[in-house]
Parts: structure tokens; sequence; C-alpha cells
């Protein structure tokens, strides 16, 4: 465990430390960047915008050679990467407004064709004599074993760059990724948001190549979204939380990657998001599975209880279930299914109840009002204390437990 924790305290060595700050930067804005594809549906333009990047990647090594140099040149490299994936982003949109396919057909056609196009390019390369190609294919999955100072820069730079245009342009991107409709009647040029949506997934697209790799950083641009949606029900703080669980995943799989041997840095970066988006999953407070089954639990014994209690009231008798066992852990009944003291005073309530809201439909002829009655909602929460007692006076004295 000392060389993880040494690793998350950035004393495991000069390389790791580089490492982990790039990957917690790229990270955190691979997840604020990609929300808003994520709440605009369109997911799959992320990866094709990933797979468009390789062709870029050929290409731009092959000039650098053509022109005296070992093609190895980062910047040169990304800049490639980002014209292609530019070019797949324009035919995307270009596809979808001037003819009748869909956006999925879209986007599967250009991933397929430029993703194609990056292979044979790969192929070719290792047929060249010159230039060191030796690597190359690390920008498929990502490697961080050979990082310079300057490639973290670049990462930094160009994640700190998008978490600020993400910071910026919020409201419009957020606006358009809800309702493009109501976002264009309010003056914004939906196509060019969209645009700039795709601008930002490309430019972390194009920065963690040399991190995750092009395969892997789709996952780095949708997990922390969808697990950040368990937790909010707010856009605005889905954004933030995303963002912090990409930075938290990237920098906790740089660590875990650097204190073990052998294990790859992106895929345990893209595995850390995986376990935070299940442990979200699974105890998220408001949307998370658990809250679900004890929502449900607690929804059950109101129902269960309710029913019970109204079995009473008619004195109907209670001898086994879960109503039973219920009532008799509340302390309206005894073990036998006769009612408590306690549980006659529950019982001739919930009754009273149920008469005092066929009153109320008597006299509130508003749907809105009375269309609140679930056999749940205590009617306290509806009417004040004058209604209710309206309603007393119309019932006439309360009815004994068992006469009802």
């Amino acid at each position: 465990m000392t060389p993880f924790i040494d690793a998350l305290l950035l004393q495991a060595g000069y390389n790791a430390a580089l490492v982990a700050i790039g990957a917690g930067l790229l990270g955190f804005a691979a997840g604020a960047s990609g929300t808003f594809m994520f709440l605009r549906k369109r997911a799959l333009v992320s990866d094709a915008v990933a797979h468009a990047t390789l062709p870029g990647v050929g290409l731009a090594f092959i000039i650098m050679v053509a022109l005296g140099g070992d093609g190895r040149n980062l910047a040169g490299l990304l800049l490639g990467s980002a014209v292609s994936a530019w070019l797949g982003v324009l035919i995307i949109e270009w596809v979808v407004r001037r003819t009748r396919l869909a956006e999925d057909a879209a986007i599967g056609a250009v991933l397929g064709v430029f993703f194609g196009i990056g292979i044979v390019l790969l192929t070719v390369i290792q047929t060249m004599s010159a230039g060191r190609q030796a690597g190359l294919e690390s920008f498929l999955l990502g490697s961080t074993a050979g990082m310079l100072f300057q490639d973290a820069v670049v990462i930094a730079i160009g994640g700190s760059l998008a978490v600020f245009v993400t910071w910026l342009l919020r409201r419009p991107m957020t606006l358009v990724a809800f309702d493009s409709d109501y976002a264009a009647a309010m003056g914004y040029d939906v196509r060019r948001v969209d645009l700039l949506i795709m601008g930002l997934v490309l430019a972390i697209t194009v920065t963690g190549l040399k991190l995750v790799g092009l395969v892997l950083i789709v996952a780095m641009l949708i997990i922390p979204p969808v697990a950040a949606r368990f937790w909010t029900e707010r856009a605005s703080r889905v954004i933030w939380i995303s963002g912090a669980i990409g930075g938290a995943s990237a920098y906790i799989g740089a660590a875990l990657s650097a204190s073990a041997a052998g294990l790859p840095t992106g895929p345990i970066i893209v595995l850390t998001a995986a376990a935070i988006f299940v442990i979200s999953m699974l105890f998220a407070p408001v949307r998370g599975v658990l809250a679900a089954v004890i929502r449900h639990r607690r929804f059950q014994a109101r129902v269960h209880r309710r029913q019970g209690l109204l079995a009473l009231a008619a004195a109907h008798p209670i001898r086994e279930g879960y109503t039973l066992r219920l009532l008799a852990r509340e302390g309206l009944v005894r073990p036998d299914g006769e009612p408590t003291e306690s549980g006659r005073a529950q019982a001739a309530k919930i009754a009273r109840d149920e008469r005092r809201w066929d009153i109320a439909r008597e006299v509130h002829q508003d749907a809105g009002l009375t269309g609140r009655y679930d056999g749940l909602t205590p009617i306290e929460e509806v009417f004040t204390a004058d209604e209710i007692g309206e309603f007393d006076r119309r019932l006439g004295p309360p009815t004994p437990v068992g006469a009802v």
C-alpha cells in the first residue's frame, strides 16, 4: 500500500508525479466538457471524433519526416490529429444537415472510414525507412512511460483552456443541450454552440491522446458525466461534479499505475472511473439504486400500514403477513392481531380522514387540489385547520373503531 500512497503524494518519482498531475488536469477537463455531449445525447460523437484523430496522426508523421524531422514531435502530431478530427466533425455536421441520414448513421460512417484510413497510414509508416515510428501506435491506447515535461505542459495548457471555455460558455451550452428550440428562441445560434461543444470534445480528445489514447479517451468524456448525474438534479452541478469525478479518476488511476509495474495508465484510469460510476449508481443519495430500494420499501411500508389500519377500523382481523409484523413493530397491534389503544386511535384517524376527503371533494370542485389525494398524503398537508374543522362539522361526531 505504501507505493500507492507515495504515488498519491507525488513521492514516487519525477515522471510519476508529472503523469499524475497531467492526468488529473486532463480528467477534470474531460469530465466537465463531456457533460454537454452527455446532456445533448450525443455521446457517440465523441467516439467519432476520437477515431477521426488517427489519420491526422499518421499524416502529420509523414509530413514531418518529409520535412526532415523524426516525426515524433508531439505538438505536430497533436496538430495533425486536431485537423483530421475537426474535418470529421464538419463532415458529420454536413451529412446530418444536407442529407436524410440520421446522425447515428453519419457518425458510424465517419468513425469507420477515418479509423480505417488511420490504420492504413500506420501500416504505411511501418514500411518507411525514415523517421522514428516506434511507439506511434501508443496513440491508440496511450502511453506515459516516456512522457516529458513539455508533454505535461501541453496537457495542462489544453485541459486548463478547455475548463475555462466550459466555465465561460456554460449557460448557452447548457441551454442548447437541454432544449435547442428554446435556446434558438433566446437568440443563440444553435449550430455554432453545437460546433463549440464538439470543438471542446475535440480539444480534450487531442490533448488526451498521449495519456489515454483515442480508444479510451471516449470513456473519460462520458463516464464522469453519467456518474455525476446520480448525485444531483441540477445541470450546473453536474458539470463540476463530473469534472471532479474525472479529475479524481485520472489522478488515482495514474497513481495506481505508478505504484505497480506493468499496469498501463490509460486503462487503469478508465477502470477507476468505472469503479466510481458503479459506486455512484449504487450509493448516490438521490438517484442511486440503494436509495431507490429504500424509497420503495418505505412506500411499501406506508401502503401496508394504511391498509392495515383501515382493516382495523372496519374490524377485519389481521392474522399474519408483512402488515401484521409492521403494525406490531410500531405497537399498533398485539402479536395475535388485536389492536392496541394506540392502534385503535390511529385506525379511527385514518378512517375519519377517508371520510374527510369525501367531503373535501364535495366542497372543493377542484381536481388540482383534491387530485393530490393518494391515500398516503396526510390531509393536514393539503387543507388548513379551519377547512378540516368544517369537514368535521359536516361529518358529525367520530365513529368508533369497528363501527365503520
